[in-house]
């Protein structure tokens, strides 16, 4: 049975999500400050973290930096009120696994929750290569020929997208999806940025763009 951790300081959700996940057959524990949720996620107890960015004491923000700090790999999925796009990269650039903002549909958070348990499993002692672009997704290293190369939370996870799918066209909206894990925005140019990242890191002609359709890796 998989054990969560939920960081959230309104009761009235927090309850909401240990009944729906204990229903769903995980195992849940509640904590509502900053400090006590650092402390429980550093324990090894749990396989995955529901993190309010709203905590007292630490925001949800300070305790992400803080566990990635201490290079904990534990999934985590940031609840938030807040709803900008600047927000949500934060979380993302600091380590979180996913972000859902407040209001949610039970639904769409426990899928998210399987999800980043699946693969949180399947990544346990996984290597995705491709050409000369190599993901070490337990240690998490980049490398492009015999060249290690830094790559942040969210430029990793959307270079393993591209892996785990080589030769194929990603289109923006799957990417933001699968990597992000935000609904579409046609104004938003997030998926570019990043992946004018990838390219200045790991070489030009890595990715290429299809036009009209989105991305590849070739």
């Amino acid at each position: 049975m998989s054990s969560i951790l939920i960081a959230e300081d309104e009761s009235r959700i927090s309850s909401f999500v240990e009944k729906g996940l204990r229903a769903a057959g995980y195992s849940a524990t509640i904590v509502e400050t900053g400090p006590d949720a650092l402390a429980h996620a550093l324990s090894g107890s749990y396989d995955l973290v529901l993190l309010d960015i709203g905590l007292p004491q630490l925001d949800g923000f300070e305790v992400l930096r803080r566990l990635r700090a201490r290079d904990t790999t534990i999934p985590v999925i940031m609840l938030t009120a807040r709803t900008s796009l600047g927000d949500t990269v934060a979380g993302l650039d600091g380590g979180a696994n996913d972000y859902i903002p407040k209001p949610f549909k039970f639904d769409e958070l426990l899928a998210r929750v399987r999800v980043r348990l699946r693969d949180a499993g399947q990544g346990a002692s996984t290597t995705l290569s491709h050409g000369r672009v190599s993901l070490d997704l337990h240690t998490r290293r980049a490398t492009i020929g015999d060249r290690q190369v830094d790559l942040s939370a969210r430029e990793f996870a959307l270079a393993e997208e591209f892996l785990r799918h080589p030769e194929q066209v990603l289109s923006r909206e799957q990417l933001l999806s699968r990597v992000w894990g935000i609904d579409f925005d046609p104004g938003s140019n997030v998926v570019d940025v990043y992946v004018r990242y990838l390219r200045d890191k790991l070489g030009a002609d890595v990715i290429e763009t299809v036009r009209g359709m989105g991305y590849r890796l070739s």
